[in-house]
């Protein structure tokens, strides 16, 4: 199977799910990253919003920004940049995905302590593949972001 094969796969799978299934699933997922001790020591947590067919995290974001600095991404052309989280202030953008609006204050990379990243898919050693546009591995790559990565998915997105 092809990676694109794989992601149009993965993508019906995920939008297979009921609603019911996706938030249970989802909880399971967030209350497992919740419990690691690399959360627990975290002061600034990276986080996305969620497209439809990744595990949800507007309950979580609502959640966690009461003990925690969450940032979201925004997507400016071919780069991503972390901002400040705040509900009132989400606009849609690129891809239709809820995004900081252009008042939020920016997160240099240095300051993110854990980064909450999805995938398209994920080996059970932790290779992850995206949706191909390369957002995440550009911004995992930067010189002087030591964050601690916690990618997250669905489990039958775990692949050999």
């Amino acid at each position: 199977m092809t990676k694109n094969e794989l992601r149009r796969e993965m993508k019906r799978r995920n939008l297979s799910l009921s609603a019911e299934e996706r938030a249970e699933a989802s909880g399971r997922i967030f209350a497992g990253v919740a419990s690691t001790a690399a959360f627990a020591a975290a002061r600034t947590v990276a986080l996305y919003c969620a497209l439809p067919d990744e595990p949800a995290t507007e309950g979580v974001l609502q959640g966690w920004a009461s003990s925690k600095r969450l940032v979201v991404p925004r997507v400016e052309g071919d780069a991503m940049r972390f901002f400040d989280y705040d509900a009132e202030t989400l606009v849609r953008g690129a891809f239709g995905i809820a995004e900081p609006g252009p008042s939020a204050r920016e997160c240099p990379p240095g300051r993110i302590d854990l980064i909450v990243v999805p995938g398209t898919a994920f080996t059970e050693a932790g290779a992850r593949m995206g949706r191909g546009r390369g957002y995440y591995d550009r911004y995992l790559a930067q010189p002087g972001f030591r964050a601690v990565k916690v990618g997250v998915c669905f489990a039958h997105q775990l692949v050999g």
